[in-house]
């Protein structure tokens, strides 16, 4: 059993607040007391999300903005100050998968993604870190993802951002826990989500083969080692009982890792006729 964080009359700011793990964290983080404010795209869930605001103690407040755009991502984020107050906890969960082979991509995917997926991470934490750093205190929480550690068949548009997202988490850590601030990332699998849905009928066959047969967590799952990581100042979070042990494979024995996905994918490039030499 996780840890719950005190977060009553706390204001956290959650990006990609109106679906998926975004959305189970508002509902969560709702009846735990805190004042939120979701910052999302103006779109049917949204509109969802307006009509039917999970229970709470304050009003929830939703910030329309595509957060890869920098003054949408600065005038959303300052709309959440002005209605709550400084921000204790930001989470940002806002972005976009597009699998494919790497070459039939078109260029506006890669750009997207790393707009939305690291551009749009970016800009909210620049827009709450200056009353965190005024106050000496304060919660960042970014939601990469395990594409974020291995490089994923098929990934192409997705890892790179999510990489760069790490990258950003690790270096925010060193720079800001001297100033009282706690930085985490957090590394799912796949996570059961429309979102989800909607990406695997995209996946080329090698992609599937390299994933072999990990299930889906949940978005609840998600959620409680989100709040579980920020009771404990976790700097790197690992969702479900295999992410972890999945991750001390990819970082610890590297060869090892790739040598399962090589083999996965060369059997399933064969059937497909991309493996060099493959009749």
């Amino acid at each position: 059993m996780g840890r719950i964080p005190d977060l009553a009359d706390r204001h956290v700011i959650i990006t990609g607040g109106s679906s998926g793990i975004g959305l189970a964290l508002v509902r969560r983080v709702c009846g735990l007391g805190a004042k939120v404010s979701v910052v999302a795209l103006d779109d049917e869930d949204l509109a969802r999300l307006r009509a039917s605001p999970p229970p709470g103690r304050h009003p929830l407040h939703l910030a329309p903005a595509d957060v890869a755009d920098r003054e949408q991502a600065y005038a959303a984020i300052a709309s959440c100050l002005e209605r709550h107050g400084p921000a204790d906890v930001l989470v940002t969960c806002a972005g976009v998968v597009h699998p494919g082979y790497f070459e039939e991509l078109p260029d506006a995917v890669f750009e997207r993604d790393m707009a939305i997926d690291y551009l749009g991470t970016l800009w909210c934490i620049r827009g709450v870190l200056p009353g965190m750093l005024e106050r000496s205190s304060g919660t960042i929480v970014c939601i990469s993802s395990f594409a974020g550690l291995v490089g994923v068949f098929g990934m192409g548009a997705y890892c790179p951002p999510k990489y760069a997202v790490r990258g950003l988490c690790e270096t925010l850590r060193v720079e800001l826990k001297p100033r009282g601030i706690h930085v985490a990332g957090v590394y799912p699998t796949d996570v059961d989500t429309p979102g989800l849905a909607a990406e695997l009928p995209q996946h080329p066959p090698e992609q599937d083969a390299m994933q072999g047969k990990i299930r889906p967590i949940s978005p609840e799952v998600v959620v409680d080692a989100i709040l579980d990581g920020i009771a404990r100042r976790r700097k790197r979070i690992y969702p479900g009982r295999w992410t972890f042990l999945l991750a001390r494979l990819a970082n610890g024995a590297p060869w090892v890792a790739d040598l399962i996905a090589d083999r996965a994918v060369a059997k399933a490039a064969r059937r497909t006729g991309r493996l060099l030499g493959s009749p």
